[in-house]
């Protein structure tokens, strides 16, 4: 294949789905122009993406993988350098791979996930108190402010035992990681900010240990003594933070969009002809949290017809592939015709969200466990929640990765 007549895309995310309806049109992979003129091949096909993130001969780590970066193209200023800079588990290929995840999920378990469930009931409790006083005597509420983004900023902050001080900074440095039209001076900025802000937290923990993630992390190695590296360790919690904050954040946000735009969906749940998992699971599909994420790369020619694309198409070896999860999510070749529909009764609901084979998320039980809570509670305070904006009145967040909207504007009732 040629990277003939890319498909350019538009950094600010400002049509999210309307791009990649154009994508899935030039077929199950399409070429793509990313910020800065990088090309890329844009994957769409459910199947096809499906196979090429299980599949060995598809790398996460530029160094060894990608030619751009390799013969130092991609600089610093890129608006997506942390995304591809980053050395952790999300980067790492073979057994560099293993031996991250395998010391990641040593600290970040099952049990430790699970034991949250309290304290998100707690969380959330509190945060609807606010939104109950602020939306009184029928006030408009911000709910992606005062609900959908609080929520897990705060469970992932007190996961990592991140002192309370440095939330704000936190929070800023999360949302310009995302801020995908962000210019050179900003992104520097916020790499520089994030990188602080961490070592300042491993430090605290350093010298005063706990029960938190980032303790267990810096504590955890392997049978033959191997630790996280000083990079690998900042870069970990950066994943973590990014990954198990903003993912949440839209996915909170797009539930309830969903549900209060579609009032006939709503009213299947009240009724318990579906239940809160079908709401998440058919908010993950077609509106998934994060629309496209970068990058992988090709170890070697990939001859997509022989993993179920189009016969006689390659994917040439060192070139990048962009996940379109968003185009996946509405692929009317896997999930029909009405594919672009919220409908929580869709028998399969099967989607990516989460990624799929050796980089499927690690925190996507965790995401999963503060929707459970979150929007059950959310809506039995509220049984007259309503959108206090018109169609199209609201605006997406600036970004081609983060899937989600500005602000959420409700009233309570």
């Amino acid at each position: 294949m040629e990277f003939k007549h890319p498909i350019v895309i538009d950094p600010t995310g400002r049509d999210i789905h309307g791009e990649a309806a154009r994508i899935r049109t030039r077929g199950p992979v399409a070429p793509v122009e990313l910020p800065h003129g990088v090309p890329a091949w844009a994957v769409s096909d459910t199947v096809l993406l499906k196979r090429l993130l299980a599949d060995p001969r598809v790398s996460k780590d530029p160094r060894r993988h990608w030619p751009r970066w390799i013969e130092g193209e991609i600089k610093p200023d890129w608006p997506l350098f942390s995304w591809v800079a980053v050395q952790n588990m999300f980067t790492a290929y073979g057994d560099d791979h293993k031996r991250l995840r395998t010391l990641v999920a040593k600290a970040f378990t099952a049990r430790r996930t699970a034991a949250l469930r309290p304290r998100v009931e707690e969380i959330a409790a509190a945060l609807l108190d606010r939104v109950a006083e602020a939306g009184a005597d029928g006030q408009v509420v911000d709910l992606r402010e005062e609900f959908c983004y609080p929520l897990p900023i705060q469970v992932i902050g007190e996961l990592l035992g991140l002192p309370e001080e440095q939330g704000p900074e936190l929070r800023a440095v999360v949302d310009g990681v995302f801020h995908t039209s962000a210019d050179p001076e900003k992104v520097a900025d916020i790499y520089a900010r994030f990188y602080a802000a961490l070592r300042q937290l491993v430090a605290t923990k350093r010298e005063s240990p706990g029960d938190d993630l980032t303790s267990a992390l810096i504590a955890a190695h392997e049978e033959d003594g191997t630790r996280l590296t000083e990079q690998e360790l900042l870069d970990t919690l950066m994943l973590m933070i990014s990954a198990g904050h903003e993912t949440t954040v839209n996915l909170l946000d797009n539930a309830v969009h969903a549900l209060l735009t579609h009032p006939e969906q709503l009213a299947l749940v009240r009724a318990g002809q579906a239940s809160w998992d079908d709401v998440i699971e058919e908010t993950l599909r077609v509106r998934t949290p994060v629309a496209s994420l970068p990058l992988r790369y090709a170890v070697e020619d990939l001859s997509l017809g022989e993993l179920g694309g189009p016969q006689g198409a390659v994917i040439r070896e060192g070139e990048a592939i962009l996940a379109a999860y968003a185009a996946a999510g509405r692929d009317p070749g896997h999930h029909g015709p009405d594919a672009e529909v919220f409908d929580v009764t869709r028998a399969e609901k099967d989607h990516l969200a989460f990624g799929h084979g050796v980089h499927h998320c690690l925190g996507a039980p965790l995401g999963r466990l503060e929707a459970r809570v979150a929007l059950p509670t959310l809506f039995e305070r509220f049984p007259g929640l309503t959108v206090a904006a018109a169609p199209g009145d609201l605006e997406p967040v600036d970004s081609f990765i983060s899937n989600g909207h500005t602000a959420l504007p409700v009233r309570t009732g």
